[in-house]
């Protein structure tokens, strides 16, 4: 049986270093920045919807390798789903990454992205892992910007002092 510990370093480090969607999108219909000022991430999320579907998504910018990776298997998870559907993994991995739901007990519709379930325990990870998602909900909401810290983000969760 594999290590979910291995397993994790693994993925990290294989989106990291080989992101999927990682560039600009030509005329995009949605797009959003995300910031997470504690680490210093930065990135945009651009996408493409024809009608409720994700025709198309990319992201770009600077950012650890957990952001980056957590964005890669995002746009590849989101892409060709439904709004509706994109906002359900929005909300399933905000609540998985924060220790809110135990993917290992409750229904969800994570697959491979349960892969990012551990970093609960890392609170100073988490909103690395939740800022492509953050930025992917304010795009999908036509808001320009958005951050880990800001009040009025929907996808606001605190954690700890992080």
């Amino acid at each position: 049986m594999t290590d979910p510990k291995s397993l994790y370093q693994e993925v990290i480090l294989d989106h990291n270093r080989k992101p999927r969607n990682y560039g600009a999108l030509e005329r995009a219909s949605h797009k959003a920045e995300g910031h997470n000022p504690l680490c210093g991430d930065h990135l945009s999320v651009a996408l493409n919807l024809e009608g409720e579907r994700i025709a198309s998504i990319a992201f770009q910018g600077e950012s650890c390798a957990i952001c980056k990776a957590s964005a890669s298997m995002m746009t590849a998870s989101v892409k060709g789903k439904t709004r509706p559907e994109a906002e359900t993994l929005i909300r399933e991995f905000r609540d998985m990454a924060t220790g809110q739901i135990d993917v290992d007990k409750q229904a969800h519709h994570l697959g491979r992205l349960t892969v990012f379930s551990g970093v609960h325990d890392l609170p100073t990870r988490v909103k690395c892992a939740i800022l492509p998602w953050h930025t992917l909900h304010a795009a999908l909401h036509s808001v320009a910007d958005t951050s880990t810290e800001s009040e009025n983000d929907p996808m606001h969760a605190p954690i700890g002092d992080a």
